[in-house]
């Protein structure tokens, strides 16, 4: 059904795949792994940081900070000195015992996974970017949660294993907070001077207004001209978009071949974003998590599983 909403012969549609997405299915499409209390890996590492792949931790919130009209900062507490052990890239899960369904009799283990925005250096501290949704259990859980209050998590988990030059261009297409592991990388290859990848980002959203952390990637659009480049899209610009200089409505085949990369060995696309999203620009992630096959918009451009990558 929410394919069909959202896919069509003109691309992909961020307010309908918005409107027909819940937290709970935006969240678990990001994680690779089993979405259970035991180990993440049987054979993970000792922790490098304040997380643990193997067991969940609970830490503590220091700060909120709001973001859009539902998307907001959480910073928590590390101990001093402390990194995240979080590297690029990777993500974590949260824990808390929740009724999941309102018929629910007793809570139970809610596990959901996010990507911190924090640098993996940060020591001290530690940011998730949230958006809040109205049947979003876990969401409106850290969302409830009051300044001193614990939240248990556990990683790092892997993701993409990104290396330096190892592609001379990245193109990224991300919908809503699907834009938190391309900052990840994004921040990695900004911050070093050795890497000279370029980045081009394709940003999807309902409104000007639902552009997560629009400042920061502006900053860094601005002080990297000839290395970062974004290209924004919303359904609905203000002022019926008199003033408004990005894409309006789809994500279409057009867009993607004049933003991204041409296909080839050297290239490659990163795609996060909600399952409608995900459907029509690259395919979903198989029934196994594994990256499956290419399909939508960039199977129809040439792209392969070899240059693109699904978070």
């Amino acid at each position: 059904m929410l394919a069909y909403a959202v896919r069509s012969s003109r691309g992909f549609n961020p307010l309908l795949a918005t409107a027909a997405l819940s937290g709970t299915a935006y969240a678990a499409f990001h994680l690779d792994e089993s979405l259970t209390t035991k180990a993440v890996h049987a054979d993970a590492p000792a922790s490098k940081g304040a997380l643990d792949p193997n067991e969940f931790r609970a830490f503590k919130l220091k700060e909120k900070k709001q973001l859009t009209r539902n998307t907001f900062l959480y910073r928590f507490e590390l101990p001093a000195g402390q990194t995240s052990g979080i590297y690029v890239a990777s993500c974590l899960v949260t824990r808390a015992m929740l009724k999941a369904k309102p018929e629910d009799e007793k809570p139970k283990a809610v596990v959901r996974p996010y990507t911190p925005t924090s640098a993996p250096d940060a020591k001290g501290y530690l940011d998730l970017v949230v958006k809040v949704y109205d049947k979003g259990v876990m969401s409106k859980h850290i969302d409830s949660l009051k300044i001193g209050d614990s939240l248990e998590m556990k990683g790092p988990i892997k993701k993409y294993p990104y290396e330096a030059n190892t592609k001379k261009h990245i193109g990224m297409v991300a919908g809503g907070t699907g834009i938190t592991p391309m900052l990840q990388v994004i921040d990695a290859i900004l911050d070093n001077p050795d890497d000279k990848t370029q980045v081009s980002l394709v940003y999807a959203n309902v409104g000007e207004a639902d552009i997560i952390l629009k400042d920061k990637i502006d900053a860094l659009a601005a002080a990297h001209p000839g290395r970062f480049k974004v290209y924004y899209i919303v359904d609905k610009p203000n002022w019926g978009g008199i003033f408004w200089r990005g894409g309006v409505g789809y994500v279409t085949k057009d867009i993607l071949a004049t933003q991204l990369p041409k296909p080839s060995k050297d290239s490659l696309v990163m795609v996060c974003g909600p399952p409608g999203m995900m459907e029509a620009v690259s395919g979903n992630k198989a029934p196994d998590y594994s990256q499956g096959e290419v399909k939508g918009l960039l199977k129809e451009l040439g792209f392969d599983p070899s240059n693109v990558y699904k978070f």
